[in-house]
């Protein structure tokens, strides 16, 4: 089972994320749209799923902490790259967005921590892919 890596504030946890390699995640194997972008099966690709932040702390830089916290994880595993699906928020048709439509992190958080994009499964949904 991948590992989940925890934010913390002042000893509260206020975040969470999901990181491993892509393979031990079915979801991401077995779905149609991510294997028309997606090159390979390697072990040494991992995949961040997901982040949550609690409410009071969005916008303020725990996701992207723990995107990079997720990228030394798997750099310090053996990883070569790691690749995840955010959400293009420039894309999206409504500017008012529930934190939950969000959870695979956002296209921008990714861009600024060097991920370039490899393809989309759909018009707001890049792979981005940061390789070591």
């Amino acid at each position: 089972m991948a590992p989940g890596l925890i934010a913390y504030a002042d000893d509260r946890p206020v975040g969470w994320t999901r990181v491993g390699p892509r393979s031990s995640f079915p979801g991401v194997g077995g779905n149609r749209a991510l294997a028309r972008v997606l090159s390979d099966d390697d072990a040494a690709v991992w995949w961040v799923t997901c982040f949550a932040v609690d409410a009071s702390y969005r916008r303020s830089g725990v996701g992207t902490a723990l995107l990079r916290g997720a990228v030394a994880f798997a750099r310090d595993h053996g990883a070569k790259a790691v690749q995840g699906h955010p959400v293009d928020v420039a894309g999206l048709r409504s500017t008012a967005l529930a934190g939950s439509a969000l959870y695979t992190g956002t296209m921008a958080m990714f861009v600024a921590e060097g991920f370039v994009e490899e393809g989309r499964t759909f018009r707001t949904r890049p792979v981005m892919t940061l390789s070591f």
